[in-house]
């Protein structure tokens, strides 16, 4: 604390500030982008691990067989898709009561702001169909939800075929302790949307959609399921929601887990995990899919339909079959087995996933860095503009220091003489009573400005203004008078008392020049001081000259208001005393 209140040793630590600050911001820049480097190499990145303990063990015996099935429904859907042209609504709500779900529609419009892309268009309507399973050992509290998006040019028939298929398994077993909803909505992200708002009851998006006719228990986990043959290569997660948004961890490993306890080839950024991390190979390969994760959330659009379920706080991630890796061939039963271990864990849930982290980077699947590793590279970052801003408070605080010193007090200067020809001749006085370009301000050649001369059209070193009052009146204008019934002002000489019209005792105000406003001829106000506002100048252009007129007649003003005072009181006002 004494070193902050000691103004010598604030100072000398001031210079020494303003003296390291290029280092230190230089030092600081090349700290953060070494140690946001260092993230991948295995002292800073960990391995992930379940920190849930209901879905720590996959013991469990995946029972799904229909993988013909889920192909027939794919190819009945994507010909009544074609036959009709958009989603064949009642073909699935004729299919998902054949498997014993309550089925439900939601019809749903959105007025976009700009043309749609393909169909240039501005109202954009369609119809999301879900289908809910009851559970059989539990009341309807907790619900777990299974989607596929539809649009206009994407083909998901598989994963619709497979939804099915997996609804027709689900329904068939006898452990569940939570509802199922298998959703399939139009649009994409916009039917998405508007389920959930009318899931929820809220209207963010200014969504119209009509109510839901049926509903299940609070959602705890959703996965949304993109699949774009009957034969994919891997699984690619994406976990990048709205705003950045991710899912927790937890979630995350489980489909790792299950994938590899299926054979599956699971992919991140849609490259696949390093095998060595002691060789340099394996953390650039684990930075490359770093920064893409990075990019992606600073995008701030959620990469999947799971990513509008963040924001109702459902844990949610999107898989994607991918065909980019011709060695690797997984028909869709590996995928209704991965989902289907995945959902009976999940039915295992006795709270929300809540334990493991919901801040956090992946240089691949098996590998993850903290909050609490990843946020010091950050602060090194914004450290620079911390330090840059410190630089320019202090340096303004110096030149403060300065104009306040002894010696460089305002005193009263050369008056200004009376402008001919629109130009003017000779010094101007500063708002603190000094003329500009005296020694006591800070000129443009030292960088530094007053706060009132970074506006438009003022250089620096000319301003226009008041002098300096010291009494409790901090300014006060130049002395500007009339006589009394006169139409123009007069001059005269400079701290000559002079009579003002309107004060009663015959107070005296100290002149110091005058100059008439261009059409402000004509008596006072009644009761007030005649006085006028000077003439702007027309050396400056720009707004600034006629911002300071008005203010100057506001301190015309007050000082009307000082002579009326002093009509009742017999102290004269300090800021009428010659001199002040």
């Amino acid at each position: 604390m004494g070193l902050l209140s000691d103004p010598v040793r604030r100072r000398a630590l001031a210079r020494l500030v303003l003296r390291l600050n290029a280092p230190l911001c230089v030092l600081s820049y090349v700290a953060g982008i070494a140690w946001f480097l260092a993230l991948v190499f295995p002292p800073l990145t960990q391995r992930t691990y379940m920190s849930e303990n209901a879905m720590g063990s996959t013991m469990v015996e995946e029972q799904f067989a229909g993988g013909d099935r889920a192909r027939a429904f794919a190819r009945d859907f994507a010909a009544h898709r074609k036959k009709s042209g958009a989603l064949p609504v009642a073909w699935l709500e004729r299919t998902m009561r054949s498997v014993g779900l309550e089925v439900y529609t939601q019809s749903f419009s959105r007025k976009l702001p700009f043309p749609d892309e393909t169909h240039e268009r501005y109202m954009v309507s369609g119809t999301n169909v879900y289908g809910i399973l009851r559970a059989p050992r539990a009341a309807s509290t907790e619900s777990l939800v299974l989607t596929v998006p539809c649009g206009s040019d994407s083909t998901n028939s598989q994963a619709v075929g497979l939804l099915l298929a997996l609804a027709a398994h689900f329904r068939g077993q006898i452990y569940w302790a939570k509802d199922i909803i298998f959703l399939v909505t139009e649009h994409d992200l916009l039917g998405t949307e508007a389920w959930l708002e009318a899931y929820h009851d809220v209207n963010v998006t200014g969504m119209q959609s009509s109510p839901l006719q049926g509903r299940a228990g609070a959602i705890q986990a959703a996965v949304a399921l993109e699949l774009s043959s009957d034969v994919v290569t891997s699984l690619d997660v994406a976990v990048e929601g709205l705003n950045g948004q991710l899912p927790n961890l937890d979630l995350l490993n489980l489909f790792q887990t299950f994938c590899q306890k299926g054979g599956l080839l699971c992919t991140l950024q849609g490259k696949l995990q390093p095998q060595d991390w002691t060789s340099l190979d394996g953390p650039l390969q684990g930075l490359q899919t770093l920064l893409l994760m990075v990019l992606r959330q600073a995008s701030g659009r959620p990469h999947g339909s799971h990513g509008l379920f963040l924001r109702y706080r459902v844990e949610a991630l999107t898989l994607r079959g991918i065909n980019s890796f011709r060695q690797y061939k997984y028909d869709l039963v590996a995928v209704g087995k991965a989902l289907e271990g995945m959902f009976r864990k999940l039915n295992h849930l006795l709270e929300r996933l809540h334990q493991s982290f919901f801040l956090y980077l992946l240089p691949a699947l098996s590998r993850f860095v903290s909050i609490g590793l990843y946020m010091p590279a950050a602060g090194f970052l914004l450290l620079v503009l911390g330090l840059k801003a410190l630089e320019l408070w202090m340096q303004l605080h110096e030149a403060e220091v300065g104009v306040e010193e002894p010696g460089g007090a305002p005193g009263p200067s050369v008056p200004l003489p009376p402008s001919q020809g629109g130009k003017h001749t000779g010094p101007r006085q500063g708002l603190d009573g000094t003329e500009a370009g005296s020694p006591d301000l800070p000129s443009t050649a030292a960088g530094l400005h007053r706060p009132h001369q970074l506006l438009t059209g003022l250089p620096a070193g000319h301003h226009h203004g008041a002098r300096r009052c010291t009494c409790q009146a901090s300014w006060a204008p130049d002395s500007l008078c009339c006589p009394a019934g006169a139409d123009k002002p007069s001059s005269h000489a400079p701290w000559q008392p002079v009579p003002v019209a309107g004060a009663s005792g015959g107070a005296t105000v100290t002149g110091r020049g005058l100059a008439a406003l261009p059409g402000s001829a004509g008596p006072g106000c009644a009761g007030a001081p005649h006085l006028r506002c000077p003439a702007l100048p027309t050396a400056v252009s720009g707004p600034l000259p006629l911002l300071a007129t008005f203010l100057e007649c506001a301190l015309l003003e007050v000082r009307s208001a000082c002579l009326s005072w002093d009509r009742d009181s017999p102290r004269t006002p300090c800021c009428l005393l010659p001199g002040k």
